[in-house]
C-alpha cells in the first residue's frame, strides 16, 4: 500500500500538489461558519441537575432576564464609602448610556463594611452572551464607566457572566498570538540548527499556514455542523500546537528517511518513494493511534471533550495525509535543492552519541530497563497526590483581568464571594406548590453548609415552580463553593423538598459540580477505551500479541510519571491548591498517544533491523543508532511547541504546557530511547509472538549488518 503511494507521489507530484490546492480552496470557500461557545452549560447533558434547574427556570419564567454583569464600586483612596458616594453611584448607574445587551441597572447596594457597593445589570431579551458582538460590548460598558467615574474619587470594575466570558476570550486570543509566535520561532530555530536548510525550515510553517490550518478549521466546522458538536474557543490555541508540533514531527519522520536514502546514492524520486514505503506505515500507525485516542473523547458525557476530541483528531488526520502526500510531492519537485544551502547533508552523520547509547542498551538491557522504569515509577507515586480544581474561569484567564480584580474587590470589601453568581434552587411539582411549605424550605436552605443568604421565593405564574436565589459564602467557581453545594446545599434541598416536589440546584456552581461527576465517569470510560484501541493498532502493526502490552505499560508509566512531575512542580513547589480537573485527560491523550508515536517509530525500526538478520540486542542497538536522531529532533520540537503554552498567561495553559512538554520528553528520551528497546532486547524473539515479524527475510536489497554489540 505505502509502496504504491510512494510511487504515485514521486511520479505525479504536481497532481498531488494541485489536489491539495483545490481541496483547500473548496473547504475554505464552502465550509459553514460555526461559532464557539463559552457557556459551560452548553457542554452538559440534560440529565444533570444544573441543566434541569436551568430548563425549569426558562419554562417557568420566560420573560425573566438574568444578571449579565455586576459593577463593583470602591474609592480610589481606599477609604470607606460615604452615603454621598452611594448616592453618586446610583446617579452614575442611572445616567449610564448602557450598551444594547443590557437593559436596566439595579440600585446600588453597599457592603456591610461600606468598603464596596454593587449594582447589577440585567441582560436584554435574547442575549445569550455567546455572540462575539455581544461580548465586545463589555468593553463599551467599561469605557462608559471609566468616563462616568473620572474625577469622582470612585473606581468601577465589572465582573459577572458577560465580563468574565469577555476576559476569558481576550485571554485566549492573547494566548493564541503568543503561542503562535513562540511556536514559529522555535520551529525555525530548531530546524535551522538540525538541517541548515532554508526549504526544510520553512516547509512545515508554510504548509501549516497555507494548507493544514485552513483545511483543518474548515473540516472542524463541517464536522460541528453535521454532527451537532459544540466548539470550545480554547481549542484554537491547542490546534496551533498540534498542527505545528505534530505536523513537524511527521514531516521529520519522512525527511530523515528520505535523506538517509539520498546519502546511499539513490535518485531523489526513488528516495521519496522508498521513504514513503518505509516510514509510511510508522507515520500512519502513529497518527492512527493519536486519532483514535482523541476520538475516544466522543464517549465523554461532556460536550467540551466531545468537541475537542474530533477537532484534534481532524487536525492530526490532516497532518498525517500531508506528511504522506503533500510534503513528499514538494520534496520531489524541489529535488536535491530540498537541502539547500547545506552541503553537509550528503555526508552521513557519525551519530556517535546515539551509537554509544544503542551499544550500551544492547549490552546491558537489564540495567537500562530497571533504571528508566524505576525513574518513571518513582515519579508515578506523586500522581496519587494530584488534587483537581474545577475553577475553569480563573484558570482560563489571567488573574490581572478586570473581572478577576472586581471579584477580589467584592470579596475583600465585605460581600459574600458568591454575590455575583447566586445558586438558584428550583422547587418544582406537577401540582401547585403549597405556599405554607415554602418558608420552611427556605429556612432549611439557609442552614445548609456554605450558604450566606437565601432570598424569598419567586413563584411561577402556574404555582408549580418556585426559585430560591441562594448566595454562597465562597467564590461560586471555587473548590470550596463546589464542596459546599455538593455536600451541603444540594442534599439539604433534596431532603427539605415538600412531599410531591423535587428540588434542583443550578447556577455556575451547580454546573461545575455536575462537571466533576461527569469527569469521574469519563475517567472510567475514556481511558480504557483509548488504551484498548491503541493496543489493537499496535497488535495489527506489529503482528504481535506480546509487544503491544509492554509498549502500553511503557506509555502508561509515562502518563503517571508526567502527572506526578506536574503535581510536584505546581502543587508541592508552586504552592497551588490544585490543578485544573481536565489536565489528566489531556496528559493521557497527548502523552499516551504521542508517546506511542515514538515507540512505534523505534520498534518498527527495531523490527526492520531484525529482519535484516540481527539478533534482538543487536537490532535494539542499531535501531537506537538510526532512529535516535529522528526521535530526539521530533521530541525536542514537539516538547518545545507545547512548552510555548506556558507563555499564555493563565494557569490552565501553563500547567498543560509544562505537563505535555515534560511527558513528550519522557516519551522521547526515556521510554523510546531506553525503556522500550531494552525490554524488547530482553524479551527477544518472543516479543513478536505469534507473528514472528522479526524473522530475517531473504532476497532483501541490503546485506545484514555486522555485529554491533556483544551478544553475551
Amino acid at each position: 500500500m505505502f509502496g504504491a503511494l510512494g510511487r504515485l507521489v514521486s511520479r505525479r507530484p504536481w497532481y498531488v500538489i494541485a489536489a491539495w490546492l483545490v481541496a483547500t480552496v473548496l473547504v475554505v470557500l464552502f465550509h459553514p461558519k460555526v461559532e464557539a461557545t463559552t457557556d459551560q452549560a452548553d457542554f452538559l447533558p440534560d440529565s444533570y441537575d444544573s441543566i434541569k434547574a436551568a430548563n425549569l427556570m426558562a419554562d417557568a419564567f420566560p420573560d425573566q432576564t438574568d444578571s449579565g454583569a455586576t459593577v463593583v464600586f470602591d474609592r480610589t483612596d481606599g477609604a470607606k464609602l460615604a452615603a454621598a458616594d452611594v448616592t453618586k453611584i446610583g446617579a452614575i448607574m442611572s445616567g449610564l448610556d448602557l450598551p444594547e445587551v443590557f437593559t436596566t441597572a439595579t440600585p446600588p447596594i453597599a457592603s456591610p463594611t461600606n468598603e464596596v457597593a454593587i449594582s447589577n445589570l440585567q441582560l436584554a431579551e435574547g442575549v445569550t452572551g455567546q455572540d462575539e458582538k455581544e461580548l465586545d460590548q463589555v468593553k463599551d460598558l467599561r469605557d462608559e464607566l471609566k468616563k462616568a467615574t473620572d474625577g469622582t474619587g470612585l473606581r468601577a470594575l465589572t465582573t459577572g457572566s458577560l465580563p468574565q466570558s469577555y476576559d476569558q476570550i481576550q485571554s485566549g486570543s492573547n494566548a493564541e498570538a503568543i503561542v503562535g509566535l513562540a511556536t514559529l520561532v522555535l520551529i525555525v530555530v530548531l530546524l535551522g540548527i538540525i538541517f541548515r536548510s532554508v526549504i526544510i525550515t520553512l516547509l512545515p510553517i508554510l504548509s501549516v499556514i497555507f494548507f493544514l490550518m485552513p483545511m483543518t478549521n474548515g473540516l472542524i466546522d463541517i464536522a460541528a455542523k453535521v454532527f451537532g458538536l459544540q466548539k470550545d474557543p480554547s481549542t484554537s490555541v491547542i490546534l496551533i500546537v498540534v498542527l505545528f508540533g505534530v505536523g513537524t514531527d511527521y514531516i521529520l519522520f519522512f525527511v530523515f528517511r528520505y535523506r538517509e536514502r539520498l546519502r546511499e546514492g539513490e535518485e531523489h524520486r526513488a528516495a521519496v518513494a522508498h521513504a514513503i514505503e518505509r516510514a509510511g506505515e510508522a507515520i500512519a500507525s502513529a497518527g492512527g493511534a493519536v486519532i483514535v485516542a482523541f476520538l475516544a473523547l466522543l464517549l465523554s458525557t461532556l460536550g467540551m471533550f466531545r468537541s475537542i476530541g474530533p477537532s484534534l483528531a481532524i487536525a492530526v488526520g490532516v497532518t498525517v495525509v500531508a506528511a504522506l502526500t503533500l510534503i513528499p510531492a514538494l520534496a520531489t519537485v524541489v529535488g536535491r535543492a530540498f537541502f539547500w544551502p547545506s552541503k553537509k547533508w550528503k555526508v552521513p552523520s557519525p551519530g556517535a552519541r546515539f551509537e554509544k547509547v544503542g551499544a550500551a542498551v544492547g549490552r546491558r538491557p537489564v540495567r537500562y530497563a530497571l533504571l528508566s522504569g524505576g525513574v518513571l515509577a518513582v515519579l508515578s507515586v506523586f500522581a496519587l497526590s494530584f488534587t483537581p480544581t474545577f475553577d475553569i474561569g480563573s484558570s482560563s484567564s489571567s488573574s490581572t483581568v478586570e473581572s478577576a480584580k472586581a471579584s477580589k474587590a467584592l470579596e475583600d470589601g465585605g460581600f459574600s464571594a458568591g454575590a455575583t453568581q447566586p445558586a438558584p434552587v428550583v422547587l418544582h411539582s406537577d401540582k401547585a406548590l403549597d405556599p405554607a411549605a415554602l418558608p420552611a424550605f427556605k429556612d432549611a436552605l439557609a442552614e445548609a453548609k456554605g450558604v450566606a443568604s437565601v432570598a424569598d421565593p419567586l413563584p411561577s405564574a402556574d404555582g408549580r415552580t418556585a426559585v430560591f436565589m441562594t448566595t454562597l459564602k465562597d467564590d461560586p467557581a471555587s473548590d470550596a463553593a463546589l464542596a459546599d453545594l455538593r455536600d451541603g446545599l444540594r442534599p439539604a434541598a433534596e431532603k427539605a423538598a415538600p412531599d410531591g416536589s423535587t428540588a434542583y440546584v443550578g447556577g455556575l456552581t451547580g454546573i461545575f459540580v455536575d462537571f466533576q461527576a461527569a469527569m469521574n465517569r469519563d475517567y472510567k470510560v475514556v481511558f480504557p477505551v483509548a488504551a484498548g484501541i491503541i493496543l489493537l493498532i499496535l497488535a495489527l502493526l506489529l503482528r504481535s500479541l506480546v509487544a503491544p502490552w509492554y509498549l502500553m505499560l511503557s506509555v502508561g508509566l509515562g502518563f503517571a510519571a508526567t502527572l506526578g512531575a506536574t503535581t510536584i512542580v505546581f502543587q508541592f513547589i508552586g504552592g497551588e491548591e490544585g490543578l485544573i480537573f481536565m489536565l489528566p485527560i489531556y496528559i493521557y491523550l497527548f502523552v499516551v498517544a504521542l508517546g506511542t508515536d515514538y515507540n512505534i517509530l523505534m520498534v518498527a525500526r527495531l523490527r526492520e533491523e531484525a529482519r535484516e538478520g540481527l539478533e534482538p540486542r543487536q537490532a535494539a542497538a542499531k535501531a537506537i543508532h538510526h532512529s535516535g536522531p529522528t526521535i530526539a529532533a521530533a521530541g525536542v520540537i514537539l516538547a518545545g511547541t507545547f512548552a510555548s503554552l506556558m507563555l499564555a498567561g493563565n494557569s490552565l495553559l501553563t500547567s498543560m504546557g509544562f505537563a505535555i512538554a515534560f511527558g513528550i520528553c519522557v516519551a522521547a528520551f526515556v521510554m523510546s530511547m531506553f525503556f522500550t528497546p531494552a525490554l524488547t532486547a530482553l524479551i527477544g524473539h518472543a516479543a513478536w509472538w505469534p507473528g514472528h515479524g522479526d524473522e530475517a527475510r531473504t532476497g532483501g536489497d541490503e546485506e545484514p549488518e555486522k555485529e554491533l554489540v556483544p551478544t553475551a
